[in-house]
């Protein structure tokens, strides 16, 4: 059962940290070497308390889904999303946003997952599953802090929320 913990500051408000940190565009721009996408739930804008996202990606050659639940939700300073189904047993997201100035943001996450199939599962975390997790964290959290960091915000801060239920919009 790993914990992955990761702290990052931003020279950004924290509100801009925090929206930009629950942006499913923002979560796709980050992950566009696994070629993750939105395909069902909230797929585009800002996603909110007891709303899910469909993520589908390829990791380790393998076309995969993962559908996750926002499930604390304190804006600007906290929100945890769950999995509800996926290849994980379980994970849980905290993410955690402190002002240390009207123009910097500390963000801390913590990641805490188990794997599947038992002691296979645990190997697969010693060998190679926590390090790739941990870098697909730092990789997220360098993009938000790109983006944060310069007018790009903007453009994802004012993007529209599409939903999408069942292939329909």
């Amino acid at each position: 059962m790993p914990i992955i913990n990761l702290q990052l500051e931003v020279k950004a408000p924290v509100e801009v940290c925090f929206d930009l940190s629950r942006s499913i565009d923002v979560h796709m721009l980050s992950t566009a070497k696994t070629q993750e996408k939105a395909v069902a739930g909230v797929v585009a804008g800002l996603i909110d308390l007891q709303e899910t996202v469909t993520w589908q990606a390829v990791h380790f050659g393998v076309k995969q889904k993962l559908t996750s639940v926002i499930t604390h939700f304190e804006r600007p300073y906290y929100f945890v999303d769950e999995m509800v189904s996926g290849a994980f047993k379980r994970f849980k997201h905290e993410h955690k946003f402190t002002a240390v100035s009207p123009t910097t943001t500390s963000i801390t996450e913590s990641f805490d997952y188990t794997s599947p199939l038992g002691q296979l599962g645990k190997i697969a975390d010693w060998l190679f599953l926590e390090r790739y997790m941990r870098q697909l964290l730092q990789d997220r959290n360098e993009v938000i802090k790109q983006v944060a960091e310069t007018d790009e915000w903007k453009k994802y801060l004012q993007v529209e929320k599409v939903v999408v239920n069942a292939g329909r919009v």
